[in-house]
């Protein structure tokens, strides 16, 4: 029986999905909606405010009310604990996820 190596394949299956990955992102704002760019967060790491393409600084609650009206490419807005809770589209790029934006 032939032998396989999982891991080699695995890799190689998670380095030709980041590949595609990163050009579906580079082409998925055709309408130009603003991205957040940065965040700001508090003593406890939790993320409290948004910077956006646009340079705009929005508060939590703001940058919520945006992601929820469809202004704001690139998130989602899912409803956990009890409240609505924003986050980065699942796109399998670790380095656009909310937590990984630069502070300002």
């Amino acid at each position: 029986m032939e032998q396989k190596d999982y891991e080699k394949i695995y890799e190689e299956y998670k380095q030709d999905s980041q590949q595609q990955a990163q050009i579906e992102a580079g082409n998925s704002n055709p309408d130009g909606k603003e991205e957040f760019v940065s965040v700001r967060k508090n003593a406890d790491g939790d993320i409290i405010a948004f910077k956006t393409s646009t340079g705009r600084e929005l508060d939590y609650i703001s940058a919520l009310n945006d992601a929820k009206a469809g202004k704001i490419a690139h998130v989602d807005v899912f409803h956990k604990y009890g409240r609505d809770i924003i986050r980065s589209e699942p796109d399998g790029i670790k380095e656009n996820n909310l937590d990984q934006l630069p502070e300002f």
